[in-house]
């Protein structure tokens, strides 16, 4: 078989010795440079960063040619998680469009698409005690479930790692991806994982672990959501330019063992309204049945709202207790607890995905079709696509002297049903933007259902999530119930059921570019909004010697990426912490 089988290591493994004991599967040497002491490299065809549904994708997609050509290719699959899944949080309706191109027999290998949708349910709720359903028939044909499946999505990326592993491809749980190599070109040439070990001052502890090189022809980045590697390409090459401002969400998730007299597999429930209709917010909600009396209930914020008292988490709580929710959870018990930042600006956001060396695909370009309410199949053919153009590119020899084009990556994705699906829908968040649910919805109904998106008008929304905040002082302060305990519980319970752990002693790896603005403007501004948007309680402003300070509790954050987005002075960036850091979700 082409390419050497090596199985998936697991997290915290010294990749080193890993990869020495493949035989002939790299080729391991030090750098030629003052740090040669320090770090390794190692020699690849293609590296994928990201653990998700778009890199795995990507990376069996990869080998799946590398076998039909009889062509050795090596690739390596880098998960920050400390194993595939663990960091992976939706809803999740998975439509199987991709998985049955990538793989047709998904059912006969196991695939864990258990449940498929039986019935859904709209409702648009008007208060704390009322809703309205909306007739299946008046919704927008995007929004039908009818052939999707109810999943746990960190459950698919594992199974998907497992297929990958059986394919050839090497997967590194627990190494997370740091920083990006370029050549003297330019280009890029690969990744360098963190080092471990490594105390909060700077300081080497006595486990400290350089991190390693991967040199690779091509590298593909699939980090999710508002990946910190794919944040720095977006700005070095200008891949966002005469394109829309990105526009995110904030999704928050629990699962829950529901009683088993109100179980009822294969129901999807989605809604949108209050309670952010009272602050003039938007967003909205879902509700999904799964196997085994599982019931996954979450709300979407989208994180372009004015009112700098909005708390997420706490919208969510309260949430919960809306009659037309409540009865699926009274009497079970909550199982888990996450939260996670959506790309949704979709195909008007969409950033150039190419650069010399590398591609951006999925959620780290922003596929989502914020219009179905999905993403994992349109960020799952992104990467088969650029899995396709990288091949391409290497069965042609383009890349003997390191990274070569990969421009017709850009054609290649515009001849997919993805990026027709994502063309379709480029009007979808724009109208419920600018018009607001009512008219909004009024809008899509048509452009979906009557002109099936087919429409000669673009709407754009061109002000970033982060500029839409009010000053404080504007704005009227929302007064949220306290948690009872039963449906509705604090941040700091939660976060403990998403299962979070850092080593203590580490770097902070939510970095201000200036340690004093969050006091010296957030907070006289804003009241320092860091404090409610964040649903992990990572930030706090506290009094020290009669004086606020901004306190940062990074052993909290659960990596959703919310603070990198919504800081209103763009002064908080993300970076990765120790690999093998962060949420370990089951079943989400």
């Amino acid at each position: 078989m082409p390419g050497v089988h090596v199985p998936i290591y697991p997290a915290g493994k010294n990749i080193n010795a890993a990869s020495r004991t493949a035989a002939g599967s790299f080729i391991i040497r030090p750098m030629n440079d003052a740090r040669q002491t320090e770090r390794e490299s190692m020699e690849v065809d293609v590296v994928v960063v990201g653990g998700g549904p778009a890199g795995l994708a990507a990376a069996c997609r990869l080998m799946q040619l590398a076998q039909k050509e009889e062509r050795e290719t090596s690739v390596v699959v880098l998960e920050k998680g400390s194993e595939v899944g663990a960091h992976i949080l939706s809803g999740a309706v998975l439509e199987p469009t991709a998985l049955a191109e990538l793989f047709p027999d998904w059912k006969e290998r196991g695939a864990p698409l258990h449940t498929a949708v039986t019935r859904d349910e709209i409702y648009f709720y008007t208060g704390p005690r009322k809703a309205v359903k909306v007739p299946n028939a008046l919704a927008p044909r995007t929004m039908h479930n009818h052939g999707n499946y109810i999943v746990s999505l960190g459950n698919v990326c594992r199974w998907l790692a497992q297929q990958a592993g059986q394919l050839g491809v090497e997967v590194f749980p627990g190494f997370a991806a740091a920083e990006i190599l370029y050549g003297e070109d330019g280009g890029v040439r690969g990744v360098a994982t963190g080092d471990m070990g490594v105390a909060a001052d700077g300081a080497h502890k006595n486990n400290y672990q350089p991190g390693m090189e991967l040199h690779a022809r091509y590298t593909v980045f699939a980090e999710g959501c508002r990946g910190h590697l794919g944040k720095s390409l977006i700005e070095k090459f200008s891949l966002d330019k005469d394109r829309s401002p990105q526009h995110y969400g904030i999704g928050l998730k629990e699962l829950w063992h529901c009683d088993p007299a109100v179980h009822k597999p294969g129901l999807v429930v989605h809604g949108a309204g209050w309670p952010l209709s009272e602050s003039n917010s938007s967003g909205g909600s879902f509700l999904y049945h799964l196997e085994e009396r599982q019931v996954a209930v979450g709300l979407i914020v989208d994180l372009n709202y004015a009112n700098p008292h909005l708390s997420p988490f706490d919208e969510f709580q309260r949430f919960k207790h809306h009659p037309k929710i409540r009865p699926h959870l009274e009497g079970g018990e909550r199982i888990a607890y996450g939260a996670r930042a959506i790309t949704k600006g979709g195909y008007n956001s969409l950033p150039q995905m190419a650069v010399p060396g590398a591609l951006l695909v999925g959620c780290d370009a922003g596929t989502l079709n914020f219009a179905k309410i999905k993403g994992t199949h349109t960020a799952m053919k992104s990467g088969m696509v650029a899995a396709e153009t990288v091949f391409a590119a290497l069965a042609a020899g383009a890349a003997d002297e390191g990274g070569g084009d990969l421009t017709a990556f850009a054609q290649n994705f515009a001849q997919s049903w993805a990026w027709d699906e994502l063309k379709r829908s480029r009007n979808f968040g724009p109208a419920l933007h600018k018009f607001g649910a009512y008219l909004g919805g009024a809008f899509n109904f048509m452009e979906q259902n009557i002109f099936r998106g087919r429409s000669p008008i673009t709407l754009r929304d061109q002000t970033p999530d982060h500029a839409a905040l009010k000053p404080a002082a504007e704005c009227n302060p929302i007064n949220y119930p306290k948690p009872d305990g039963k449906l509705s519980f604090d941040k700091l319970s939660s976060v403990f059921l998403s299962n979070t752990n850092h080593e203590e002693d580490q770097p902070v790896h939510l970095t201000l570019a200036d340690p004093g603005l969050p006091v010296r403007v957030n907070l006289p501004q804003w009241d320092e909004p860091a404090q409610r948007y964040c649903p992990a309680g990572v930030y706090e402003v506290v009094e020290e010697n009669g004086r606020p300070k901004f306190q940062i509790n990074a052993q909290n954050c659960v990596h959703c990426k919310t603070c990198d987005i919504k800081d209103p002075s763009q002064n908080i960036h993300w970076v990765v912490p120790e690999g093998g850091g962060g949420p370990n979700y089951p079943n989400m």
